[in-house]
């Protein structure tokens, strides 16, 4: 099994501190990279943040948050970042022509040996690792968001990825204190394609008249146990990021994954969720 020392992770936005926090937390050299300064000087103070609330609420030593912080560095390159990585997990937006750059760009900086991950939710890591000349050494991990407090990392296996790849994945992701899921590649994954249908049907549902937002929520907590109702979950996850799934499931799956209207017409307005200050709900107050 390939032996991982040192990760990068390509993003600094919700989902790439996030990541980082969690590879430093496993005992992991961790370089986070973000071409924005201010991005970069932002993830640094969530995170600590985040393990300085851990530390009051006593989930983590205050010993090992001060360890795990000293093993973040953070670069303002690609370059920087991935020169020296064993592992690189990419992390930017939801778009396939910015994970094809990155990693026609990772190919070339990173040692032959280097892994290198997406942390996409629904495209096609085959399509990804093509423009690569190791796919065998590529591979998804799908973490979900807040990355700190979910459980899961869906790691999926490309046409090409090798045993060895799979192995190292499933390595880091235990070591990051996550359970781990191994699938076949496929469009929208296991999670992302079932959570698309429920989310896209509360929004066909809501822009019927049905019932309100609040009511659709309640519903799905109470009867049927989930831990958020589809509007907070869009509303944190992003509408742009939903509605991006969404167009890729129907373009690969077929009509039963079009769009709700209202989703595409609120993302047209810029109700993008809690990262804009509005999305099904106002959270300007």
């Amino acid at each position: 099994m390939a032996e991982v020392h040192t990760i990068a992770v390509i993003g600094a936005g919700i989902m790439g501190r996030g990541i980082a926090q969690v590879a430093a937390m496993g005992g992991y050299r961790t370089i986070l990279e973000d071409l924005v300064p201010a991005a970069l000087r932002k993830a640094e103070g969530e995170i600590r943040t985040n393990l300085d609330k851990a530390v009051e609420l006593k989930k983590v030593l205050s010993a090992d948050a001060d360890a795990a912080l000293s093993r973040l560095e953070y670069a303002g390159s690609v370059d920087e970042a991935a020169r020296q990585a064993d592992l690189v997990i990419e992390a930017v937006p939801e778009e396939l022509e910015s994970k094809i750059e990155i990693f026609t760009l990772l190919d070339k900086i990173c040692r032959p040996g280097t892994i290198l991950a997406t942390n996409t939710s629904s495209l096609s890591i085959t399509e990804i690792a093509n423009v690569t000349f190791r796919a065998k050494k590529c591979v998804g991990m799908h973490f979900f968001n807040p990355v700190h407090k979910m459980k899961l990392i869906e790691v999926v296996r490309a046409s090409e990825t090798d045993d060895e790849t799979i192995a190292a994945a499933q390595e880091v992701g235990r070591r990051m204190h996550k359970e781990v899921v191994v699938i076949k590649e496929s469009p929208g994954f296991v999670t992302s394609r079932i959570n698309a249908m429920i989310g896209n049907e509360a929004f066909y549902m809501l822009q019927e008249g049905i019932a309100s937002a609040a009511d659709i929520d309640k519903a799905l907590k109470l009867g049927l146990n989930h831990p958020m109702g589809p509007f907070e979950l869009v509303d944190l996850v992003g509408l742009d990021t939903r509605l991006h799934i969404l167009e890729y499931l129907h373009s690969t799956l077929g009509e039963k994954y079009r769009p709700a209207p209202l989703l595409a017409q609120y993302v047209k307005e810029g109700r993008l969720g809690r990262k804009t200050g509005r999305g099904v709900y106002d959270y300007s107050g």
